[in-house]
Parts: C-alpha cells; sequence; structure tokens
C-alpha cells in the first residue's frame, strides 16, 4: 500500500469520527513530510524516523505500507468506523453548502478542502468560513475574506466549483456580522446563531426571522443550536416559534439548513416536519471543519430521507446554474 494513502486515510477516518484533531492533522502532515522527502530518505528507516513530522505511529503506518501491508492502525480504524446506511438521496446530491477552513477553525488549507471535495464527487462546495464576532473560531474580518475570496474562486475547474461563501454570525438584534457589500460578493450565506442561545423565544424567533429576511442570506444554519453527543457535551435546543421562523424562510427563499454532524442533528425531526409543510427549501451539509468529515453528508441524507424531504426541495440536489440563480 502507499504509504502517502494509508497515512491519509488513517486522517480522513479520524476527522470522520470527530477524534482529536490534532492526531488526524499529525497523520496530514506526516503524509506531507513523507512525499517530500528524498527517494534515499523514504528508504531508510534512521533517517525517516529522524524526520520532523514523523513521529512513532506514523512512522509504524509507513514501514507497514513499505512492506505491502495494510497498516495494522488503518485496519483497526476501518473496524471501528460503522459503514453508513447509504440512502438513495445521498447519490442524489451534488454539493455542500457549508464547511471551513484553517482560515477560521477548520483544520486544512481551502486547497485540500477543494481537493477532499473533488474525491467525494462534488459538483460545488461551498468555502464557509466565520465573521468576526466569533473570536473564539478565527472569524474573518472583513479584510481577511476580501483576501480569502479570490483564493478560493482560483480552485475551481475541470468540472468542480468552489463557491466563496461565509458563515455569518446572527447578532442579538438579528443583523448579520459582516459588510453587506462584502456578503453581496460571495456565491453562498450561510447565516448562524452561535451567541445567546439562550435568550427569550420571542427575542430569539424577532432575531431569527430578521436574519432570514436579509436579502443576501441563502441557508439558515443548525438552527436550534443543539448538541446532542459528542465530546463537547449536551446542550438543548434554543427556544422559538419554529413555525414562524420556517414561514419566514419559505416567503425569502431561504434554506433550511438538515446539519449533517452527528453530534448535532439539527433540526430536529419534529422541526424538519414543520419546515416541510411549510414549503420550505432545505440544503444538505456537512458542517466539516476537516477534509474527512465531508463524507458526514451520508448522516444528513440518510434523516432527511427518513423524514421524506423531497430531493426536489433539497437545493444540493440541484445544478451549480441552478443553485446560483437560487442563491442571487
Amino acid at each position: 500500500m502507499d504509504p502517502v494513502d494509508a497515512l491519509l486515510e488513517i486522517a480522513s477516518l479520524l476527522e470522520r469520527e470527530r477524534a482529536s484533531r490534532y492526531r488526524a492533522k499529525a497523520f496530514r502532515q506526516a503524509a506531507a513530510t513523507f512525499q517530500d522527502l528524498p527517494s534515499d530518505v523514504q528508504g531508510d528507516p534512521t533517517r525517516l524516523r529522524a524526520a520532523k513530522g514523523i513521529g512513532e505511529s506514523t512512522f509504524a503506518v509507513i514501514r507497514q505500507a513499505q512492506a505491502g501491508e495494510v497498516p495494522e492502525y488503518l485496519v483497526e480504524l476501518r473496524g471501528d468506523v460503522e459503514p453508513e446506511k447509504v440512502s438513495v438521496l445521498r447519490g442524489k446530491l451534488r454539493g455542500d453548502l457549508h464547511a471551513h477552513t484553517e482560515w477560521s477553525d477548520g483544520t486544512t488549507s481551502i486547497e485540500v478542502m477543494a481537493a477532499a471535495a473533488r474525491a467525494q464527487g462534488h459538483e460545488y462546495q461551498a468555502i464557509t468560513d466565520h465573521s468576526p464576532r466569533l473570536r473564539v473560531a478565527r472569524g474573518l474580518s472583513a479584510e481577511r475574506l476580501r483576501e480569502q475570496i479570490p483564493q478560493v474562486r482560483a480552485q475551481s475547474g475541470d468540472g468542480f466549483t468552489l463557491l466563496a461563501g461565509i458563515e455569518v454570525d446572527i447578532l442579538e438584534d438579528g443583523a448579520l456580522d459582516q459588510e453587506d457589500a462584502l456578503l453581496a460578493d460571495l456565491d453562498i450565506v450561510v447565516a448562524s446563531v452561535h451567541s445567546k442561545l439562550r435568550m427569550d423565544g420571542r427575542a430569539m424567533t424577532a432575531r431569527m426571522i430578521a436574519a432570514v429576511s436579509h436579502p443576501r442570506v441563502n441557508v439558515l444554519g443548525h438552527c436550534t443550536g443543539r448538541l446532542v453527543q459528542g465530546d463537547r457535551g449536551t446542550r438543548p435546543p434554543s427556544a422559538f416559534d419554529a413555525a414562524a421562523v420556517f414561514a419566514a424562510c419559505a416567503e425569502n427563499g431561504v434554506a433550511v439548513e438538515i446539519n449533517s454532524r452527528p453530534e448535532r442533528q439539527d433540526p430536529p425531526d419534529e422541526l424538519i416536519a414543520i419546515a416541510l409543510e411549510t414549503g420550505c427549501l432545505f440544503s444538505i451539509d456537512s458542517d466539516a471543519h476537516a477534509p474527512g468529515q465531508l463524507s458526514l453528508l451520508d448522516h444528513g441524507a440518510e434523516r432527511a430521507e427518513r423524514a421524506g424531504v423531497p430531493a426536489s426541495r433539497i437545493v444540493t440536489t440541484w445544478g451549480l446554474s441552478r443553485l446560483l440563480a437560487w442563491a442571487e
């Protein structure tokens, strides 16, 4: 087995299972280090082990791969990762409108995320790093976002389009945490609540309605903010009038995100039913913070299919031209 392929597969599996980002990053770094080493160093165990970026675990993987074996750690991870039930709907998804890079709180570069999206078979992928108010996630100032946009779009080509976007914070009064003129330059705007999640239900309803009524918003991200499992613990959903918020989404052509992260499962099934009844569009998104998490779309597609969401109302089943026309 090729050592680089083995190291990258291990990194992807660790990312998909939301393992320590530092451990996954170590395997990605080792793959890059090994690839750049001269062939004589690659074949010399002593010099290879001494190379900066090659640790004990990654060295063992490389040596086993060089011996023509599937590395033991990769075998272990393949066995630990429960295969997802592949839904019919998953095969209809053509892209993903919510993902992060190292520009905010993701783990890898724009280029690596673009390559991973291509490998997933996506027709398009949006990069939606955080906005400035979310400092804990290194949210992008207007200046940094302007710098990022051309770098994102430069990754498009050969039938794949990397879309310039943002996950913009919905502020307490419903305003958006970025300049309107800059939002207008983007392909996709996902608006999400990240602060004051326990505010009064009436105030939260007004806050969310104001945001989805903004002409530049395309997707309402993880609407309840809940966490149901995982290392971050659990968090109850925010209180708001779902029927009123989803009516505003439907009126303004804003898609309700079905967030594919297993720790979120957001919206809950009962809210998906309300959004369906209200006539909303949907966007099945990975909310990936690492390349291996792009495959979490499996989870979101399975939930949407189980909830009876028709493919025709899921914007991420649409081709690029139709998607961009809707997002204008």
